[in-house]
């Protein structure tokens, strides 16, 4: 019997290339997001895909029952489910700020509460995190959205350890920059949210850094980070941690992407 994954936030980009990779390498997938529509070729591959809200508790427990119910397991849990909300503390509403930490931390907490008995039962079981060199590196405007990565990268770091007596491994995937619609929503919150206040000019600066980093030359696609947290499953002893695509290594290393920072050139200023 093959292994039985569920991916979230499988509806484009990441997501959407971890299930495609699983399932071609025998997995059998659930892939859940809200935007259920989007995932009809996922489907067509073989995939199985539902709705699933990671902020909508009753969402995430009728899902994982489902998986069960079908499957009798579930072998991988990957919490790719996030986005990147931008703009100047002062003038992000507190309230996207709580739906950030909800999104990016909390339903990837409630998901690993809600497989972690039936993974322990079995003794066996795998959690990947999908995090970022965000939670490694920090930014102009992106006070919000680097806590969350923080937060997932201490988070992973302390159940590995709570949950490997019991034959579950917990990874984490750190992506560096990658071609996904992720760089348009972060970058058009960062210019709603600063535009007309006294962070106008670096907000400006960093979405037109965010928009050149967006490319075939300085970013990779979705499949290399797919390819790592396959290389992750599939691994008999999985690392703590996989960095995955171009930059994900150099950057953390050389402080690119820190402050103090030159918004105009996107680079580190000494």
């Amino acid at each position: 019997m093959s292994k039985v994954a569920l991916v979230t936030g499988a509806s484009s980009g990441i997501g959407e290339s971890i299930a495609i990779h699983l399932v071609e390498s025998g997995w059998t997938v659930y892939a859940v997001a809200r935007r259920v529509e989007r995932m009809a070729a996922l489907e067509s591959r073989g995939i199985i895909a539902f709705a699933m809200d990671v902020t909508d508790d009753a969402s995430m427990v009728a899902g994982v029952d489902r998986i069960i119910t079908e499957q009798g397991q579930i072998d991988a849990l990957v919490n790719n489910a996030g986005y990147g909300s931008y703009g100047p503390v002062e003038h992000v509403p507190i309230e996207e700020a709580r739906r950030q930490f909800e999104v990016n931390v909390f339903g990837l907490a409630r998901l690993t509460q809600l497989v972690t008995p039936h993974m322990r039962t079995r003794r066996r079981g795998r959690i990947v995190n999908i995090s970022s060199i965000g939670g490694k590196i920090y930014e102009p405007l992106g006070a919000w959205y680097h806590a969350t990565k923080f937060a997932v990268e201490g988070f992973s770091d302390s159940l590995r350890i709570e949950l490997a007596p019991f034959g579950i491994d917990v990874v984490i995937v750190e992506p560096g920059p990658i071609i996904s619609e992720w760089n348009t929503i972060a970058r058009e919150s960062m210019v709603e949210r600063s535009i007309g206040t006294v962070y106008e000019d670096i907000g400006r600066r960093m979405a037109v850094m965010f928009e050149r980093v967006d490319t075939p030359r300085m970013s990779s696609g979705p499949e290399a980070v797919a390819e790592k947290v396959l290389k992750a499953l599939e691994a008999a002893n999985p690392a703590a941690r996989y960095p995955a695509g171009r930059g994900a290594r150099a950057m953390p290393r050389t402080g690119t992407g820190s402050w103090p920072f030159d918004c105009r050139v996107g680079q580190a200023v000494a």
